[in-house]
């Protein structure tokens, strides 16, 4: 059977809030976690996993736009600038869950977000929009909130599944879990055709449950 695409898309808070360490950490964090997403990927061998990275800051733009394999992926570092227009963003990769330029044939797509902070423009007119797509619906989607800073509510509503909560990342040590996590278990998740697939809201409802992120008592908070 050929393969199916798995699309992964990470939405990556880049605004001056994030400078310093913890776009330093969020960098290396992501860079350590390519290696465990490709075994991930070999291990679901039906599933082609693609990947693609959005930024947003004063504006938001695709620093990684093409859908890389994950064999041939290598992360590129991103910069912090302004302020943070999610809405911008979610309108970004609501064009890209049309069909075309999705495939049919495709598994469900992932969409990580990751933030720090309070959107500064219109979010929920962006995430209308990708609700309103047939692949936005399906999305697993994975948040999540680095730092005591970052709206845990509109994290909740970019995740549409009152089941599913934020992953809270408050110290260097939980963001490298929380990407990891974010890396692996959403793919998972994503590789694994559905029973009823096509049928809407309900197929995007992906019962896997976020872990308890420990923290040592000695380790920097943000």
């Amino acid at each position: 059977m050929a393969n199916r695409p798995v699309h992964f898309i990470w939405l990556l808070d880049c605004s001056y809030s994030m400078m310093g360490e913890k776009i330093a950490k969020l960098n290396y964090a992501i860079r350590e976690a390519v290696p465990a997403m490709r075994s991930v990927a070999h291990d679901n061998p039906a599933a082609q996993l693609l990947l693609r990275t959005v930024t947003f800051a004063t504006t938001a733009q695709w620093h990684h736009q093409t859908p890389v394999p994950v064999d041939d992926f290598t992360w590129q570092d991103v910069q912090v600038d302004g302020m943070t227009n999610l809405g911008e963003a979610l309108h970004l990769v609501a064009r890209e869950l049309q069909t075309p330029p999705m495939p049919q044939r495709a598994l469900k797509p992932v969409l990580a977000l990751v933030s720090d902070g309070v959107p500064t423009d219109d979010w929920k007119a962006g995430l209308k929009a990708v609700d309103a797509t047939p692949w936005g619906r399906k999305a697993v989607r994975v948040a999540i909130a680095i730092g005591a800073d970052a709206d845990r509510g509109v994290l909740q509503e970019f995740l549409g599944n009152p089941e599913l909560q934020p992953l809270d990342a408050n110290s260097p040590k939980q963001l490298a879990a929380a990407i990891r996590w974010a890396s692996t278990a959403a793919v998972k998740a994503a590789s694994q055709p559905v029973a009823g697939e096509g049928s809407g809201a309900s197929a995007a409802k992906q019962q896997y449950a976020p872990p308890v992120l420990d923290d040592d008592d000695d380790d920097d908070v943000w």
